[in-house]
């Protein structure tokens, strides 16, 4: 030992025979090696730590004492337990704790570009973005992207995970320009770097569709999500789920267009991949029987727009909350119904359900709750109960103006209502 860095070290370990959990053998007469005396342990044997001393005064020779444990040891387990609540990914505050802890030690011990930092920023943003705080999210998830726009090549896959979950942040905050930005610029990493078909390229036109329908531009929501059924159909089995999602997709934007007819078509395509996959109760099948439903609404079909519609209350009824929003959508689907049949007594019923859960668990500015104020509006409408008509229709009139562009097909709706009303009062 001519390093002065290096020390010499006895393991001394004491085994008790008895416990059936942790099997040894000896094996010195099998060794490859004769006259070693060797024993084998399983891989999976715990030793508990016992002294640590020098030898002999020399402090470079060392003695640790080990003693085997079994799986019942009591402090064993407790460690156990520990280990797995602390890694439980739903215990978010804890796993937050955890992550700004080695932030704080990180933070001093590397440079401010090195990627385990971004690693770490990118992981506390997630923590942040799952428990819906956007805005700590969205600064943790910018911290990342800036170390690795500095360390990584521009079409590294890295920088795209990057761009799409800062995307996804923006879309969750309602700021759907600069989310269009960021799912674009993670589409042109990807176009740069994957064959033409890569079904990572069809997330992205998904994503891009998705936000080019939140700002009502139909036209180029149908294309990217058309670009990104056709990768499906090349890469997927013909009953995959991200093949129904991809119909799905594609129906609600025909449905918007007042194309009836292809939206039925998509939306029962989808419909049929899903009664192969899933259980009878999945809240997927429920949103396909809401799609079903609202299209034979508008083509005046209304028996089997009630048919399809309650299927999907009854699946959400057994599988939600009493308060989730995606219950409202149903009371909302088949109020809807009710109203074109001039049923009024049904259709306030339904859409007072709807509100009273928007009310409950949505933001005040959420354009859900306008067009809830929008549907009451025009009950009161027709009924000739103009005052009550006027005071919905303000409603969603004020949030649309505060959250949508002023020539989205929803805002410029819910003004005409206003307008109409205030002509006949």
């Amino acid at each position: 030992m001519e390093s002065s860095d290096l020390v010499s070290i006895l393991f001394v370990m004491k085994i008790d025979p008895s416990l059936a959990s942790t099997p040894f053998a000896d094996i010195r007469n099998v060794s490859y090696f004769e006259g070693e005396e060797e024993i084998l342990f399983s891989m999976n044997s715990i030793f508990r730590i016992g002294p640590i001393k020098q030898i002999d005064g020399n402090n470079r020779l060392w003695q640790v004492e080990l003693t085997m444990t079994s799986e019942n040891d009591p402090d064993l387990h407790a460690l156990t337990e520990q280990i797995r609540e602390e890694t439980e990914e739903s215990k978010g505050w804890l796993r937050l704790g955890t992550f700004m802890k080695a932030l704080n030690i990180l933070q001093i011990t590397l440079p401010s570009n090195h990627p385990d930092l971004a690693t770490l920023y990118n992981n506390i943003g997630s923590v942040h973005a799952k428990m819906s705080d956007y805005s700590n999210a969205l600064t943790y998830h910018q911290e990342a992207l800036e170390i690795y726009q500095k360390v990584f090549p521009s079409t590294d896959p890295i920088l795209t995970t990057s761009y799409n979950n800062i995307g996804a942040i923006y879309e969750n905050m309602i700021d759907y320009s600069n989310a269009l930005s960021f799912y674009q610029k993670a589409l042109e990493c990807k176009q740069k770097t994957l064959p033409s078909n890569h079904p990572d390229l069809a997330t992205s036109y998904n994503n891009i569709g998705c936000v080019y329908d939140n700002i009502g531009d139909y036209a180029n929501a149908l294309s990217s999500h058309h670009e990104a059924l056709k990768i499906y159909e090349k890469t997927l089995p013909s009953n995959h789920p991200d093949l129904a999602t991809s119909y799905n997709h594609i129906g609600l934007i025909y449905a918007k267009m007042g194309d009836y007819s292809n939206a039925l078509s998509y939306y029962q395509k989808a419909l049929e991949i899903e009664q192969q996959n899933l259980p009878s109760n999945d809240p997927n099948l429920a949103t396909s029987y809401n799609n079903i439903g609202s299209v034979y609404d508008k083509m005046g079909d209304y028996s089997n727009a009630l048919l399809s519609h309650h299927k999907a209350l009854k699946i959400k009824q057994k599988t939600l909350p009493p308060n989730h929003p995606d219950l409202a959508t149903s009371y909302n689907n088949i109020g809807s119904v009710y109203d074109n049949m001039g049923d009024y007594s049904n259709v306030l019923l339904f859409y007072q359900n709807a509100l009273k859960i928007y009310q409950q668990s949505l933001p005040s500015n959420h354009p859900d709750l306008a067009s809830s104020y929008n549907n009451i509006g025009l009950v009161y409408n027709d009924m000739g109960d103009y005052s009550n008509a006027l005071s919905f229709f303000e409603r969603a009139v004020e949030i649309g103006q505060h959250l949508l562009p002023p020539n989205h097909p929803s805002l410029q709706l819910w003004k005409k209502n206003l307008e109409s009303v205030k002509r006949q009062m």
